[in-house]
């Protein structure tokens, strides 16, 4: 009689549960628990992560081996593509010349249906030929690939900031070296670009503290009662609120003129009578300070086609800079002559001060370039050179230290 069927399973027959693979894979997650750390991401090689994977077409270009290692994962698909290229390019070239040769052989009647000798010796030709070919398109590559890996790297860094990254110069051909050159030109000019721009953002930091701390220091005392509220310590605040007015435009006009946007509203213009005009209203400081001012303007200047009233301020800035820096008892002096065949006006502002150091001569026309113990912004004699090309003439320095600084400028006449 055969007995009831048991609800107990056979001590022999295999326990449900996942497959020995999985058990598998389970013993080495707990190891990776035990140990304190998750278990490696593998990019998920299964059907449903596949697409997701670290080999991946999206993230073929971040390899796991940095530049520490022997292979960056940015370089493998720009070689094998390359690679590829030649290869067909290669494939194509041998094809084309064994197709011809084999034709020009029958047509000579070389081959014929037999293999002689004479199929022999085309044979090995067209061997000699692959062989030649293929050492020529080698070079080739090798000459090109080294330096285009080496700028695809180059540009991947300076597109993550890095903007000291340089490629050597082959010496390959003449185009890929320019483009080499080219690309250096162009990081050059970023890291200069970069580095203007964070001295711009310091400078002017630096040089709008002052009047804001002015400001905030009186402001403070009159409301905490320190200071009374009256007019000579108002007077005071609206001072510093005038200076950074004048910052604030010395600014905008240095960045008009530098993007090239700067408007000039040009007219034919008296160019002796605007300049002693724009000298003589500093005549009242300059005798205040016991500096004497002198006018050499002849009254016969040509006319010039220039905006009166920028020009106006590149007078009055070198005339406010140069009696700025000279003492009691020197003297300033500014002349006019024409010059290149009366072709053009030669401006010059001339003064007995301190003059200016050899070291800062050469950057004195820079934003914000400034002497030991300068009262100024910076920006006058940047804003005369912007002013002055944007004219179409061109401004120099001449100066020794003790003896006095010249400023000359030109403009082109009307």
């Amino acid at each position: 009689m055969a007995e009831p069927p048991s609800d107990k399973a056979p001590e022999d027959a295999p326990e449900e549960g996942p497959p020995a693979g999985r058990d598998r894979w389970s013993d080495r997650q707990g190891f990776w628990e035990q140990v304190g750390g998750a278990r490696p991401d593998h990019g998920g090689w299964g059907r449903g992560n596949w697409g997701r994977s670290d080999w991946s077409r999206g993230d073929w270009g971040r390899g796991s081996w940095g530049p520490g290692g022997s292979w960056d994962g940015r370089r493998g698909p720009f070689m094998r593509r390359l690679g590829c290229l030649f290869g067909l390019l290669f494939l194509f070239t041998i094809l084309g010349f064994g197709t011809v040769l084999w034709l020009l052989a029958s047509a000579l009647g070389i081959i014929a249906g037999g293999a002689g000798t004479e199929a022999v010796a085309v044979a090995a030709l067209l061997l000699g030929l692959v062989i030649i070919a293929g050492g020529f398109v080698g070079r080739s590559f090798r000459q090109l690939a080294g330096p285009l890996d080496a700028l695809s790297e180059a540009s991947s860094r300076v597109a993550g900031g890095d903007l000291s990254a340089r490629v050597d110069v082959p010496r390959g051909p003449r185009p890929l070296r320019e483009l080499v050159r080219s690309f250096n030109t162009m990081a050059e000019r970023l890291a200069i670009d970069e580095t203007q721009r964070r001295d711009l953002l310091a400078d002017v930091s630096h040089e709008l503290r002052t009047p804001l701390a002015v400001i905030q220091g009186n402001v403070e005392a009159m409301i905490d009662g320190v200071h009374p509220t009256d007019a000579e310590h108002l007077t005071s605040v609206l001072e510093e609120t005038r200076v950074l007015t004048r910052l604030v435009e010395d600014l905008r006009t240095v960045a008009l003129a530098e993007a090239g946007t700067l408007p000039l509203h040009r007219e034919p213009t008296d160019v002796d009578a605007l300049i002693s005009e724009a000298a003589r209203g500093f005549r009242a400081a300059a005798e205040a300070a016991g500096v004497r001012l002198e006018l050499e303007i002849p009254d016969d200047l040509p006319l010039s086609e220039v905006d009166p009233v920028r020009i106006r301020e590149v007078v009055s800035n070198l005339v406010s800079n140069a009696l700025r820096h000279t003492p009691s008892g020197g003297t300033i002096r500014v002349e006019a002559t024409t010059g290149d065949a009366a072709r053009r006006l030669e401006i010059a502002v001339a003064d007995t001060g301190s003059g200016i150091e050899p070291e800062l001569l050469d950057h004195v026309f820079d934003r914000f370039a400034k002497g030991a113990g300068s009262r100024g912004s910076g920006l006058g004699l940047a804003i005369a050179k912007d002013l002055v090309e944007a004219h179409g003439g061109s401004i120099a320095a001449e100066s020794v230290v003790g003896h006095g600084t010249t400023i000359r400028f030109n403009l082109p006449v009307a």
